[in-house]
């Protein structure tokens, strides 16, 4: 028997399918093969067509089914990740009125903002454990606001990933922790933020029923079966945001335990059991896959835009042919790059930075001793600092870190970031070769509640490595003060 994964991107999405004793992968691929279609009709807009993740959905599937050779009769539960905070409103017949606003549409920032300064950072705090900011009930808000007559067409609101789903089952329904990165989960009533909804003027009858992860969802009929392939009957058993399901992926799911991404930008996830925040408008707030009233699992996801990009962008401006000749040349120059010192965050305001856009800065260079390889090496490091630093406002915020883990991917495979990152922190870095859709597949086994067998089961298929804090920190100590005292001087200006 098998479980199919979906994650639902804005560039493309991907889907795998698991042998559902063992875990492990079978195959795994993407549509569509160029990225997916982007709408932007104003400056900081971002929609995409729903239809269009259901198209591809159904393409990827029948492709899995056929390339993996299985009858698709074997598959026997479906796991969904979605892109986070996005916008889906449809009419009583399930048909989409508008094209989903989705995660970065940054049109309802002021509307969020508002709404924080009229209802009081602390009761947002404490019951939403977040600000409103620009997420899934703001940009309803703005429909409300703007689109009243297609607003007053509106029968449900849903997540990306909740679509998905009623696209394969024909039932609306939504989850806690969707809610949650929506902004319309209360954590001290332990229902929908009904307050905030009233606020915002929308009805709470919008809201799709709640049903719980690691169980029946929902079961495909007999039209989603037409499209997609997938046999009647097959249940729904499990969905999330992409952040939480990349958690989930590496085995993340107690405090103490933490995904790192170090991709175009940066994310680190923090599980915690504290259900209080004095960090909300730097830190994100969420519900995780496991959350329940009695096992209060929160992720504290903080986002650094400036990563991954500022590596790919030296790269492409050095004319490296890889990052692997990147890596080495930075290997050749001790740590602290000899002065040298990056400031990675030109990729938009960085909301650990509290919103400052400060940009993209090379520190220190000179020109009769510096090389391409001291570039390098201080952009590695540079990044490696920020993760640090993002790390430090984590544990401000009340959680723990006990253990890191990360995807094998370009960042975390350099030594000399992940050396930096788990000397500085103090805490092994563990790598593993795993994805969101295998992950989302894999969920579908937890019916059972059986959390340790989850986590063997990556263990023994996935863990490709672990970074172990070296000995001699004091270099690493004073490079990252060094850099942290550059940064102030920015962030002072």
């Amino acid at each position: 028997m098998y479980y199919i994964g979906f994650d639902i991107g804005s560039s493309s999405v991907k889907v795998a399918l698991v042998n559902a004793l063992s875990g492990k992968k079978i195959i795994a691929l993407h549509e569509p093969q160029e990225e997916m279609a982007i709408t932007a009709l104003q400056s900081d807009w971002a929609e995409q067509d729903p239809n269009s993740w259901w198209e591809y959905v159904c393409k990827a599937t029948k492709r899995v089914i056929r390339e993996a050779k299985v009858s698709a009769k074997e598959i026997s539960g479906i796991g969904i990740s979605y892109q986070m905070h996005g916008l889906v409103v449809v009419d009583k017949a399930g048909v989409p009125l508008r094209d989903s606003i989705i995660w970065c549409d940054s049109r309802a920032v002021d509307i969020g903002n508002k709404a924080f300064e009229d209802l009081g950072e602390e009761k947002c705090a404490s019951n939403l454990l977040n600000s409103p900011g620009n997420f899934t009930a703001s940009k309803l808000k703005w429909v409300k606001d703007n689109e009243s007559e297609l607003y007053e067409k509106i029968y449900k609101y849903m997540l990306p990933g909740d679509y998905i789903a009623y696209k394969l089952t024909g039932e609306m329904n939504t989850t806690k922790n969707g809610l949650s990165e929506g902004i319309l989960w209360d954590y001290k009533e332990d229902k929908v933020a009904d307050w905030l909804l009233d606020y915002y003027g929308i009805n709470p009858s919008l809201t799709p029923t709640i049903v719980q992860n690691f169980t029946n969802q929902g079961e495909v009929d007999e039209k989603g079966s037409q499209e997609s392939g997938i046999p009647i009957g097959t249940p729904v058993i499990y969905r999330a945001g992409d952040q939480p399901n990349n958690a989930l992926s590496l085995n993340i799911l107690k405090p103490g335990e933490v995904a790192a991404t170090g991709g175009t930008s940066g994310v680190i996830y923090a599980v915690t059991d504290l259900l209080k925040s004095k960090e909300s408008s730097r830190i994100n707030n969420f519900a995780h896959v496991n959350y329940t009233p009695k096992s209060t699992n929160v992720g504290k996801l903080l986002c650094i835009n400036g990563a991954g990009i500022m590596y790919r962008w030296l790269r492409n401006n050095l004319g490296e042919e890889s990052y692997e000749a990147m890596n080495k040349k930075a290997s050749k120059v001790a740590v602290g790059s000899e002065g040298v010192v990056v400031i990675p965050f030109g990729n938009g305001a960085e909301r650990m930075l509290n919103s400052k856009n400060i940009g993209t800065h090379f520190i220190n260079l000179n020109l009769n001793q510096h090389s391409s390889s001291h570039l390098c090496r201080s952009a590695l490091e540079g990044i490696a600092f920020s993760f640090v630093y993002g790390m430090e406002i984590l544990k401000d915020d009340n959680a723990k870190i006990n253990v890191i883990r990360a995807g094998n991917d370009n960042l975390f495979r350099s030594e000399i970031f992940s050396n930096t990152l788990a000397t500085l922190i103090g805490h092994e870095i563990e790598i593993y070769n795993t994805t969101g859709s295998v992950g989302a597949a894999r969920a579908c086994g937890l019916t059972d509640g059986n959390f340790e067998k989850f986590g063997k089961n990556i263990t023994e298929n996935d863990h490709v490595m672990t970074f172990v804090p070296l000995k001699n920190k004091e270099p690493y100590e004073v490079a990252y003060q060094h850099w942290k005292m550059e940064l102030e001087k920015f962030l002072n200006r």
